[in-house]
Formats: C-alpha cells, sequence, structure tokens
C-alpha cells in the first residue's frame, strides 16, 4: 500500500472502511433488508466468503442503503451450499441454493432491488415476514 500524503486520503479510506461496516452490521429497522450468508465449515468450503464478498460488492455498486449482510452458521443445507437468506418485509424469506459470486450478485438485482424472486435458485421460501 502506498503512503499517505494527506489527511484527506486517511478519511476516504475511514469512510470507506465504515461504509462496508454498515453494510454487515444487523438490521436497525423493519424496512432493512437482511441477508445472511451460510458460513460453517461447508460453506466456506463451498465459497462461501467469496459470495459473501460478492454480495457486498454488488450492494455498495447498487448504492443500496437499506441492507444488512451477515454471516450465520450451519443452515442444514450443505448439499446445496453456498446458501444465501434474504428476508425482507412484504415478501416470503427466501433461501438461495448454489450461490456462487454470480448468483450472489443477481441476487442483489434482481430479488433485492427489483423485487423479483430467482426461483431457478430458491430451495426454500417462509411466509412468515409478510405483513
Amino acid at each position: 500500500m502506498a503512503k499517505l500524503k494527506t489527511v484527506e486520503e486517511l478519511k476516504k479510506i475511514r469512510q470507506a472502511a465504515l461504509d462496508q461496516l454498515d453494510l454487515r452490521s444487523t438490521a436497525e429497522s423493519e424496512d432493512k433488508v437482511l441477508v445472511r450468508v451460510g458460513m460453517a465449515t461447508c460453506g466456506i468450503a463451498s465459497g462461501a466468503r467469496t459470495t459473501m464478498k460478492a454480495i457486498l460488492d454488488e450492494i455498495a455498486k447498487q448504492g443500496l442503503a437499506n441492507v444488512s449482510v451477515t454471516q450465520t452458521g450451519c443452515i442444514g443445507y450443505c448439499a446445496q451450499e453456498p446458501v444465501v437468506e434474504v428476508i425482507s418485509k412484504g415478501m416470503p424469506s427466501v433461501l438461495y441454493g448454489k450461490v456462487d459470486e454470480n448468483r450472489g450478485r443477481e441476487i442483489v438485482i434482481e430479488h433485492i432491488k427489483n423485487g423479483r424472486l430467482l426461483q431457478n435458485a430458491i430451495i426454500n421460501k417462509s411466509f412468515e415476514n409478510m405483513e
């Protein structure tokens, strides 16, 4: 990494780090979309870290401020790893399977941003949070 030459450069780095932390924070309002990435051993072995990075990157690219991304342990679908759950008010809670980097980006654009479920990737959905 190059040496910092100004306080402004340091402030930019600090703000970028704070923005990333905000994306990974827990949901603070009912309107916030919660994304959970399965990061148990089987998920990590299947590429969940890359999936999570791609999701965080796409959220930032799309400028979505109402999304919280967290990691969780085993969800019980080891054969479907990496697994990503998306929870948002007014929509079913959806569990997507075999989510690679590209599918993670697609989830952000189609499901989170445009409100369209990716039917061909759903392994489970629950209608508990629909009001």
